[in-house]
C-alpha cells in the first residue's frame, strides 16, 4: 500500500517538473496516473475502523484529485504543487 503512496507522489512530482520545463505532453500521463492512484485509495478508506481520520484522508484525497485534474486542464505546475504539499505528509504518515 505504502509503494501506492509513493508511486503517486513521485508521478506528481516529475509531473509538475514536466509542466515547469513546458512540456505538458510527458505531464498528462503521470498526472493521470496520480490521478487514477489517489481514486483508488480514496475509494478504499474504511470509514467503519476510524470514522474520524477517514473523513479527514477523504477531504484529502479529494482536495487532491482536483488539483490534478485541475492541473492537466491548465497545465499549471503550481497546482499540481499545491496537491504534492497537501499529499506529502498523508504519504510520510503511512511510511512510519
Amino acid at each position: 500500500m505504502v509503494l501506492l503512496f509513493e508511486a503517486a507522489l513521485r508521478h506528481m512530482r516529475v509531473a509538475a517538473g514536466h509542466l515547469e520545463a513546458k512540456q505538458p505532453s510527458a505531464a498528462l500521463p503521470l498526472l493521470t496516473k496520480a490521478s487514477d492512484i489517489v481514486t483508488e485509495l480514496a475509494g478504499s478508506l474504511d470509514t467503519q475502523a476510524s470514522p474520524e481520520l477517514g473523513e479527514t484522508l477523504g477531504h484529502i484525497y479529494l482536495f487532491v484529485a482536483q488539483r490534478l485534474a485541475t492541473a492537466a486542464f491548465s497545465k499549471d505546475a503550481a497546482t499540481v504543487r499545491e496537491a504534492e504539499r497537501a499529499f506529502a505528509p498523508v504519504v510520510e504518515g503511512f511510511q512510519q
